[in-house]
């Protein structure tokens, strides 16, 4: 009989060592869970787990202890296709693909962007005017204006395939036509990549500029200042043809796209010094529509859609892509943009882009 009063206690005593040992885990998995959170180490896209009797955060919090809302994507660059009729040795948005998504996915996601707050949609690629020799941009700039009533949409544009044609039938619906010259030297255009022939660039720049006069579209250029055109004197030409806007880029290398063994463009010797780039702009600094945008400024201040809708994260210096918007949403892509909205609103991204309100003398 004595030996049976062990046995007897035995399933006691487990269920009371069970008991500990259960309290126990359950205490190492609360300290572990806090341990994670203070050493950071939670996925910073998944909601961090909520400590009974705190009341939920409803946003993210900086580490200088400000509350940072998500991301309004005021103002989107639609890069949407990469082919184009030139070939700029220092482009930075190469044909690496020769998608372009069907009208109805783009205008599905250009209301996507309408509805997270856009204001301003830029058109550009590649060669917009491309595609369906223009029908297919034109079709989404009306669809932006008519349907959207987004206060601003432009488009950038080498100009060398826009007919007037086009300005007839979609002038209407575009409030700002940028086009690309980086030299008034036709030569020098020739050097760059622009040279297309017994087209002249610089003749078609200032017929477009008539056109955009004529068909009340605000006239805008965008320069790269690069090896060839740096010490160039273009104060003149600018004040001759009087854009609301003249852009002024330092030649930017991006890895993958004009820099690195997958490149299809090897920009290193366009590359000019930040020393370099001053003097130039110190040369033009009478020209008061002169935008200058250095590497530092233009890097990660830019909200870029490609042609997938996926938002391109350059802070690695190269462009890293998201989840498309058509397949996460918006407010899910844009986590991974990398986009610097005080850098954005520092450069001057956010201006009078209505032609509406430019009122300016047709």
């Amino acid at each position: 009989m004595g030996m049976l009063a062990p046995t007897a206690l035995a399933p006691g005593l487990l269920s009371l060592f069970q008991q500990q040992l259960d309290s126990l885990w359950s205490g190492l998995a609360i300290l572990f869970c806090w341990l994670r959170i203070l050493l950071g180490w939670l996925d910073p896209g998944k909601e961090q787990p909520q400590v009974r009797g705190e009341p939920k955060e409803t946003q993210e919090t900086q580490e200088d202890g400000n509350s940072a809302e998500a991301t309004t994507p005021v103002s989107v660059n639609y890069h949407f296709t990469r082919q184009c009729n030139y070939k700029c040795g220092f482009c930075f948005h190469t044909a690496k693909t020769s998608f372009v998504l069907p009208l109805e996915e783009a205008k599905r996601g250009l209301l996507l962007l309408k509805e997270a707050g856009m204001e301003k949609i830029n058109f550009s690629g590649g060669e917009p005017f491309l595609q369906d020799r223009g029908e297919y941009l034109g079709k989404l700039v009306r669809f932006c204006k008519e349907e959207l009533t987004l206060p601003s949409v432009s488009i950038v544009s080498n100009g060398s395939l826009i007919r007037e044609k086009w300005f007839k039938d979609y002038g209407d619906y575009l409030d700002i036509l940028a086009i690309s010259c980086d030299s008034f030297d036709e030569q020098v255009n020739v050097l760059i990549g622009r040279g297309q022939g017994k087209k002249n660039h610089v003749e078609n720049l200032q017929k477009l500029r008539r056109w955009c006069r004529d068909y009340k579209v605000a006239f805008k250029i965008n320069s790269v200042i690069n090896r060839f055109n740096v010490d160039e004197d273009m104060n003149d030409h600018i004040k001759a043809l009087s854009p609301v806007r003249w852009k002024v880029f330092q030649c930017l290398l991006i890895e993958g796209e004009n820099s690195g063994e997958d490149a299809l463009r090897e920009a290193e010797r366009f590359v000019i010094s930040d020393e370099e780039f001053e003097v130039f702009l110190e040369r033009h600094k009478e020209v008061s529509c002169l935008v200058p945008e250095s590497n530092q400024k233009m890097k990660d201040s830019y909200l870029i859609l490609d042609e997938y809708m996926r938002f391109l994260n350059c802070t690695g210096g190269r462009k890293d892509p998201s989840r498309s918007i058509l397949d996460v949403g918006v407010e899910e892509a844009i986590k991974f943009s990398g986009f610097d909205e005080k850098m954005f609103l520092k450069r001057g991204g956010k201006y009078v882009w209505s032609k509406a309100d430019l009122k300016l003398d047709w």
